[in-house]
């Protein structure tokens, strides 16, 4: 039986054409899934090859969209036949095993927390970000990319339990080691935040203290846990440093007494940044929500969404609501 995914047709800022783009080609490349495209019909089934949708396609209207700029919890209860909010209702109501969007992150999130409801226990949502090891085949996990920019300390506690089930269910990884994003290593560092939820970091398996910065993207731990705010900060600085370092690099390649060689190196230095580009990561899993919704970024492209509906059908087949589940209800006690 196939696992059915509700993607958002028109979230991003190149929906809904590589929104649709990436539905064809994914319902192509990826085994035993089906996609209910949510969305305007008739911009959307203009967009199909042959005016028709391939199979494993099936398009769902609907007539509002929430646009990127739109304060994320008013939009989402004044446009209800939104085509995020039917996304988050199909998961609610079991007709789709997980939702997919590349719209507003803060609405997404909104949307799956409003229709879905959050897991017993969880205080309130996290994002979870894959990122590359340069050099190695692991993943580290920060937790939150941006879902909670104001916590409290214990919810970082909480949000280090749910980040070791994921990556323990979604990258295999058996004991998941996990810190605490921070100006220093020292215990005593940080914030009055990070301070407080240092000691309650204590009580979490397998926490082994702070990191700075330069610990992101390096075999430091496999969950870096902080607030949402200091999360995307991190993300798109190291994001802007990768894209700033790669031109200057080639930059130098292109001057003419490099010419002979530049080619060769430019082409490795490709290949072996492809881990990096935010279009194969396949999206953020939304930790908490009672429900599997992945967020692809903004810029996604169809690569990118393929990928993000990968990740969503992994998720909902792997059980991970289950998993996350059992993590949070012995530490937290249902505690809401």
């Amino acid at each position: 039986m196939s696992t059915l995914i509700a993607l958002d047709a028109m979230g991003g800022d190149h929906a809904p054409d590589a929104i649709v783009a990436g539905a064809i080609a994914a319902v192509a490349e990826i085994a035993d899934i089906g996609i209910l495209l949510v969305g305007d019909v008739d911009r959307v089934g203009a967009l199909m090859p042959g005016g028709a949708a391939p199979d494993g396609i099936e398009l769902v209207h609907a007539s509002q969209v929430v646009e990127m700029g739109e304060e994320p919890a008013t939009a989402v209860r004044s446009k209800r036949d939104s085509s995020l909010v039917r996304c988050a209702e199909a998961v609610r109501d079991g007709r789709a095993a997980a939702m997919v969007g590349a719209g507003n992150t803060g609405a997404t999130m909104a949307a799956a927390l409003l229709r879905c409801g959050r897991i017993k226990g969880v205080a309130r949502p996290a994002i979870a970000v894959p990122l590359p090891i340069p050099g190695s085949a692991k993943k580290q996990l920060l937790v939150d990319g941006g879902a909670t920019v104001d916590p409290e300390p214990e919810w970082l506690a909480q949000w280090a339990r749910l980040g070791r089930a994921f990556a323990g269910v979604r990258f295999g990884i058996a004991d998941p080691t996990v810190a605490l994003l921070s100006n220093g290593e020292e215990p005593g560092k940080g914030d009055s935040l990070r301070k407080r939820a240092f000691g309650l970091l204590g009580a979490v398996d397998g926490f082994v203290g702070n990191v700075e910065g330069r610990d992101l993207m390096r075999d430091s731990a496999d969950v870096i846990v902080t607030d949402g705010f200091t999360g995307n900060v991190a993300l798109k600085t190291a994001e802007g440093a990768l894209l700033g370092i790669a031109g200057m690099v080639f930059s130098v390649l292109d001057e003419p007494e490099f010419a002979a060689i530049a080619a060769p190196i430019k082409l490795r230095m490709l290949a072996a940044a492809a881990d990096l580009l935010p279009d194969n990561t396949g999206g953020a899993m939304l930790l908490g929500i009672d429900g599997v919704c992945v967020i692809s970024h903004g810029s996604s492209s169809a690569r990118a969404i393929v990928n993000a509906v990968r990740v969503a059908a992994d998720c909902a087949r792997a059980g991970v609501v289950e998993r996350l589940t059992a993590a949070v209800a012995p530490a937290d006690g249902g505690a809401t």
